[in-house]
């Protein structure tokens, strides 16, 4: 019988995916991660005992791993330099990779299990050409969670498993409650698990305190000033809300100006961009493009995505050119590149192209 480790957030979607798995006849470790921080419904203690619970109703074991320090270290710290930087992070990005596909797959090693599977809405295949790993998007496009899991290689794909991505989120629902699952009808969390107030200001200066720059100006794109502001880590490209200046048109953030400490804003035209530079890109199938190619761009998870050339210059970097402007273009923010339903790759965005 195959051993899986199935990481247990507390949620009805890893709940059903460790059913999933136990009904198929695998061996099923269930894991909760603690990550120290953590104050919302992601990832608290009662996360735990919902998970523990589930568990129990399933009969398979159960055991909470404490990764706090690295938690820490590796994405709350990573999270306030980079707002600091005048960027806008993601840190599920860093903790899906790192703690759920890297941390957990080297426990699942020690304890003899093959796989790890997780609550994601995501696809795995093979590639009939190549037999090389494919990540595809989930059936129920709506809940599609592969925005955050670009940064997967060709070995993690090998020992990962997404139950949940040939199903819906409904028919997920009915599953728990058909199984008696504790968390049937546990709502959604949809904040940063260490930010549960939407605060990421606040947290910012409480990871990284007297580190801030303190104000600066606000100026429009011809460098007029138009106020001041309280620190660029209160903004963020696209903004609308909270500016704290007047004009005839609505305002935004087009840009936050790490390096002379100030806020740049616009009317919404001046939000579009017309390309990205990208870096730290990991390409799915472990092989960069040797040419310029076509796909579809995401730049942040909730965009429908715009048809783009993508130039590879290195093969970790590239520019990507928008067919058609799009408007705000955030550093800090993810560029996914897809072919259909297949992800391709994605990386970072370090600036946008004007």
């Amino acid at each position: 019988m195959s051993r899986t480790v199935v990481a247990m957030s507390g949620g009805v979607d890893s709940s059903v995916a460790a059913a999933l798995l136990a009904q198929a006849g695998r061996e099923v470790v269930g894991i909760t991660m603690n990550l120290a921080g953590s104050r919302s419904r992601c990832c608290s203690l009662e996360d735990a005992d919902d998970a523990r619970r589930v568990a129990e109703t399933l009969g398979i074991p159960f055991y909470v791993a404490n990764y706090g320090d690295a938690f820490r270290s590796e994405v709350m710290e990573a999270f306030a330099d980079s707002y600091l930087a005048g960027e806008t992070p993601i840190p599920c990005v860093s903790c899906n990779q790192r703690f759920k596909f890297d941390h957990l797959l080297q426990r699942a090693a020690a304890l003899d299990a093959d796989a790890v599977a997780t609550g994601h809405y995501a696809r795995i295949d093979s590639d009939p050409a190549t037999g090389k790993r494919r990540l595809r998007v989930a059936v129920d496009l709506a809940k599609d969670q592969t925005y955050f899991l670009f940064g997967l290689t060709q070995a993690q794909l090998a020992n990962a498993m997404f139950p949940l991505g040939e199903l819906t989120k409904d028919a997920v629902r009915e599953r728990a409650r058909e199984l008696g699952l504790a968390t049937a009808e546990k709502p959604e969390s949809q904040e940063i698990c260490f930010v549960p107030d939407g605060d990421y200001a606040a947290v910012v200066e409480k990871i990284r305190p007297g580190a801030a720059p303190g104000s600066g100006e606000i100026v429009d794109g011809q460098g007029r000033v138009l106020g001041t502001h309280s620190g660029i880590h209160h903004f963020t490209v696209g903004q609308r809300r909270g500016l704290g200046v007047s004009a005839a048109t609505p305002l935004y953030v087009t840009e936050v100006d790490a390096v002379h400490n100030r806020i740049v804003v616009g009317n919404v035209q001046a939000l579009e961009r017309s390309g990205a530079r990208v870096q730290r890109i990991n390409w799915i199938s472990g092989d960069a493009p040797k040419q310029p190619i076509h796909a579809k761009v995401r730049i942040r998870y909730r965009h429908a995505g715009a048809s783009a050339r993508i130039v590879p210059e290195t093969d970790t970097a590239a520019r990507v050119e928008f067919d058609s402007p799009v408007r705000a273009v955030t550093p800090g923010q993810a560029a996914v590149f897809y072919a259909d339903d297949v992800v391709l790759g994605g990386g970072w965005i370090a600036g946008a192209i004007r």
